[in-house]
């Protein structure tokens, strides 16, 4: 198990707090692991294991624990037993029908310390998270970032370069239970194949009651083919009247949130940098896993540009940034992030090969006067920071303790 230090500090702070603390992220992302790591520092710090109580809604042995009600007793009863604080672990909490009532019920009534995680985006919005309202802290767990996967992948290849590591990340993606089949190729994408069909079935399908399936599935392939690229509803739906499919812009725009709900997207909203507005239309998307897209869909280095954008996106995320993609004038910006007021720009290009390539990443900040640090990363071995603006190698960027 790696540490994932960056979540630790996160939720420390709240550990043995009266709100609860809720994991959310795609399935398979390390949420469990989160779990155990908190059990650990707990038992470090002097707490018995007799003191929790763990289940997981995923394992059909508690499929009779599937009702706010009977989880309710079950605890309850459970808790009864315990002496001193309780410690509640439940995974995938989202299987239970009514949990946040039985969440908050538990939290008032018994002197607990609650964790839930669930691989959904809209666990605590709708009416029952009024229950919790204010009662809770988030964290988002993401697939691991390349300094996580470097870690375990050289628990297996001690002995691996810096290039090869990332050759491997480029492909294999940053899914924890990969180092289990010690990113073997052929185990690897079937794992990955597998786990893409159940956030497909179990998380987006079943859980919005989707009948038109075939319609999802090439919404799908179309969004992970085009990561990383501006399109529209509208040029969708005409890729698809092409395919003999007529659906509604509308129709298409429900089931890709329904994806980003299930995490197996993320949607990044233009913004004009002069005008300071969001624009309407011609949203970008980015997968949660690209290891995920080149086992379903290959071609991870055909696109390698769009894959490494893929990539520095979510670790901005990982960071904690809030990120759009910026428009000034005619030019864009790929990666504008903002967190609490620090403000920081991001290029992302394969190589700065030729002198157009430069002008063009670079040149793409001409219209930006503030003094926030602007970078462009490639693939570039050498330094090519002109105009105060810094180059990066990419790997060096992932790996850098802080940017600024």
């Amino acid at each position: 198990m790696i540490k994932r230090e960056l979540y630790m500090s996160r939720i420390r702070p709240f550990i043995g707090t009266e709100l609860i603390k809720v994991m959310t992220g795609i399935r398979r992302c390390g949420k469990s692991v989160m779990l155990e790591l908190i059990k650990q520092e707990l038992t470090e710090s002097g707490i018995s294991p007799t003191q929790f109580i763990s289940i997981n809604f995923e394992d059909m042995s508690y499929s009779h624990l599937q009702t706010a009600q009977a989880l309710h007793d079950e605890i309850t009863a459970r808790a009864a037993e315990i002496d001193g604080k309780v410690y509640l672990f439940f995974d995938e909490i989202q299987e239970v029908k009514d949990w946040e009532k039985c969440i908050n019920s538990l939290r008032v009534s018994l002197d607990c310390d609650i964790y839930i995680t669930g691989s959904n985006a809209k666990l605590l919005s709708g009416e029952l998270a009024t229950y919790l309202g204010g009662r809770y802290v988030e964290f988002v767990i993401y697939p691991f970032s390349f300094g996580e996967f470097m870690e375990l992948y050289r628990s297996i290849v001690p002995d691996a370069p810096i290039q090869q590591c990332f050759q491997k990340y480029l492909l294999a993606g940053g899914m924890p239970y990969l180092a289990n089949l010690r990113y073997a190729d052929a185990p690897s994408k079937q794992y990955l194949h597998d786990l893409f069909n159940s956030v497909q079935l179990k998380d987006i399908v079943k859980r919005n009651k989707i009948r038109d399936v075939d319609l999802l599935e090439r919404i799908i392939a179309y969004v992970i083919a085009n990561v990383g690229t501006t399109f529209s509803a509208t040029s969708l739906a005409k890729f698809l009247k092409n395919e003999q499919r007529t659906v509604a812009p509308e129709t298409i725009l429900n089931y890709i949130k329904y994806c980003c709900e299930a995490y197996l997207f993320y949607q990044v909203k233009r913004e004009d940098l002069q005008g300071k507005q969001i624009l309407a239309s011609n949203e970008k998307y980015y997968i949660a896993d690209h290891g995920i897209r080149e086992a379903v869909f290959g071609g991870n280095m055909r696109d390698i540009n769009l894959i490494l954008e893929n990539i520095v996106y979510l670790e901005l995320l990982r960071r904690g940034y809030e990120v759009t993609v910026g428009r000034t004038g005619d030019k864009e910006i790929d990666f504008v992030c903002d967190k609490r007021g620090e403000k920081l720009y991001v290029q992302v290009t394969y190589l700065l090969a030729s002198e157009e390539t430069v002008n063009r990443e670079f040149g793409a900040y001409d219209n930006i006067r503030d003094n926030f640090p602007k970078y462009v990363v490639s693939l570039d071995e050498f330094d090519m920071s002109r105009n105060g603006i810094k180059h990066r190698n990419i790997r060096d960027f992932l790996l850098a303790e802080e940017w600024n």
